[in-house]
């Protein structure tokens, strides 16, 4: 039942955290007796690593190599390092399939199960540079024949030999890995130049804002998502996250019990901090740092690889606008660098038709597979002649293709919309207007204001059961009369497609707030803002269920609210609602009860901005 309840938060957490790698073993004998698959060769192996600050943390990590057939000394092939999402390991069927996807295409495959997870020692250190870097440093180590490796069946020592080399000790190797298994690409940059390109799949920017997000605040400019104001845990995520890992752990206490030593499976000073969010809904300082260390927003100056950036629209842990935060950050810097908008996430795993297909006999039978491929040939392989792609595309799912298992790995293409840049910028305004209006013209705003009560603690909101929500669950979105307000457009005269993140500045009044806020985090007001799209008949419909929890810093100032970035189509006929509500179930609220109002003015109007691609028309 472990394993059961292992491998679908596993899926989960990381659907496509997987790609392979393969090497020659320790001689062409044994390289052909562990050759029973077609094209390639797979063997399990392990690797000893030392890790930590000081280096002297010995982790075995569990391993497979995939070998085409025909690699050689003097045939050498380009390789791919990759590792799972969270809950998974080497051997997860995402895993295998990436990987059997790509040695099939010639790369050499090397797949591990991450520090924590499935064979592999030590615990789990979220991705870590200082652990989880250079485990995976030391595994490149591996690909340029530096460093030895042990066949799991017989016991003996091998090196690689047949993965080309762009200089002695310097392989030609990418990563690619969803989730878990995206960041710690980062990880193994950030401290490893060897590293030609990175795929990094539906992952985070700042594990502080994955888990405890503010969507004001924030610091240094807006391009990121680190706040300087303590955010609203995350607390089903949270729970589900911290669940996986020790459940791992004890699925797989045999391979090192002393994972188990402490905090279950994870770093000692992770379970405090798990408490923290639990019991405070917000992270303290030590939270913040450990998080931190973890993201590549802390070190990102110091990532060079082309980096082909994929993040999924339907994810309410690891949303768009931490992708792009992560894509502004590349690209400001001079590193090269393209971002796919796909249509899944951790929110609900299933590729369109054709999108992603790692079952099929090919990469380039999907779209998403044919990115993949031509990064990794053009970057790794070395191979300039490979188009680089759009540096920005996004699935639409409005638009009609052919669906047909035949035809739909190309007429795919149709759904995404390729753009030479990306860009945030808002081109349409709405103003709030009297208690419940939204208004096209500043000339037309009423001053006004709109009340509810804030409940205290009890959820009086619900926006989805995290990781379950479409699949064990499927619960319509709710607010409670009187814990929220409403603002709405008239019905639209024709069509227009939302394709970023809105942004919204409130007004607000909210006098126990400005009493209490001094204090800290826990008197601060917190406060959810969500879109919705209103059908005609009335039926309210809030994209992949994403939503804006805020934590307010000072009520009696303007807050500036970054909404969640969607891909959406306003149908001719529906309206726009802004909704500001006290709490929502899937995350931490107030301590107290108390009243807020949402003011608006002619001099003073709370306002909506809208990245669009086309005009409002009313």
């Amino acid at each position: 039942m472990g394993r059961a309840r292992r491998a679908g938060l596993a899926a989960a957490a990381g659907i496509l955290g997987s790609a392979g790698l393969g090497v020659t073993g320790p001689g062409p004998q044994a390289a052909a007796a562990a050759d029973d698959t077609p094209g390639y060769s797979l063997r399990h192996i392990f690797v000893d690593t030392l890790v930590g600050p000081a280096g002297d943390q010995p982790c075995r990590i569990s391993a497979d190599l995939y070998t085409p057939d025909g690699a050689g000394r003097r045939h050498r092939k380009p390789a791919i390092l990759t590792t799972h999402g969270f809950g998974g390991d080497k051997a997860d069927g995402n895993q295998t399939a990436t990987a059997r996807g790509f040695v099939r295409e010639g790369y050499v495959v090397l797949s591990y199960s991450g520090l924590g997870f499935g064979g592999s020692e030590c615990k789990i250190r979220l991705d870590d540079p200082a652990w989880d870097g250079k485990a995976g440093k030391q595994l490149v180590d591996v690909l340029a024949g530096e460093r030895p490796y042990v066949d799991e069946a017989t016991g003996t020592r091998g090196r690689v030999r047949t993965v080309a080399r762009e200089r002695a000790g310097d392989p030609r190797v990418g990563m690619i890995g969803g989730s878990y298994g995206g960041q710690v690409q980062y990880a193994v940059a950030m401290q490893d130049k060897r590293i030609d390109a990175l795929i990094p799949i539906i992952t985070w920017n700042d594990l502080a804002y994955s888990l405890a997000p503010n969507n004001t605040d924030f610091t240094g400019d807006r391009a990121g998502v680190s706040s300087a104001t303590p955010g609203v845990a995350k607390k089903e995520w949270v729970d589900l996250f911290f669940g996986a890992g020790i459940l791992d752990g004890i699925d797989d206490a045999q391979v090192d019990p002393a994972r188990n030593v402490g905090c279950p499976n994870f770093a000692d000073d992770v379970c405090p901090a798990a408490v923290v969010l639990n019991t405070a809904g917000y992270p303290d300082q030590t939270v913040q740092d450990i998080a931190r260390r973890a993201s590549v927003a802390h070190y990102l100056r110091r990532i060079s690889a082309p980096t082909l950036l994929v993040q999924g629209q339907k994810d309410t842990l690891f949303n768009l606008q931490e992708a792009a935060a992560t894509y502004r950050g590349l690209r400001r810097q001079g590193t090269e660098v393209a971002m796919v908008w796909q249509s899944w996430g951790h929110s609900g795993s299933t590729p369109a038709p054709g999108e992603l297909d790692l079952s099929a006999g090919s990469l380039r039978d999907s779209y998403l597979g044919r990115r993949f491929l031509a990064w990794m040939d053009r970057n790794v392989r070395g191979d300039r002649s490979v188009p680089a792609g759009p540096a920005f595309s996004y699935f639409r799912d409005w638009v009609r293709y052919n669906t047909s298992p035949r035809a739909a790995g190309r007429a795919v293409a149709k759904a995404y919309a390729e753009r030479s840049s990306f860009s945030a910028g808002q081109t349409g305004t709405l103003y709030l207007s009297g208690s419940d209006r939204l208004v096209r013209r500043s000339g037309a705003v009423r001053s006004g204001a709109a009340s509810y009560a804030n409940a205290g603690p009890a959820p009086t909101s619900y926006s989805e059961t995290s990781g379950l929500e479409g699949n064990q669950v499927n619960q319509p979105v709710s607010d409670a009369p009187g814990t929220f307000v409403a603002f709405t457009s008239r019905p639209l005269a024709r069509g227009v497609a939302v394709v970023g993140s809105p942004r919204l500045t409130l007004h607000l009044d909210a006098p126990v707030a400005a009493q209490s806020q001094a204090a800290g985090p826990a008197g601060q007001l917190v406060l959810f803002v969500k879109l919705y799209d209103v059908a005609p008949d009335g039926t309210p419909t809030l994209k992949n269920r994403l939503i804006s929890p805020v934590r307010v810093g000072d009520v009696t100032a303007p807050v500036r609210v970054t909404l969640p970035a969607i891909v959406h189509r306003l149908r001719a006929g529906h309206r726009l609602q802004v909704v500001v509500a006290a709490s929502d179930a899937a995350y931490a609220g107030n301590a107290t009860a108390q009243p807020v109002t949402v003011t608006t003015s002619p001099a003073a109007p709370s306002v909506l901005r809208l990245p669009l691609t086309g005009e409002l028309r009313f």
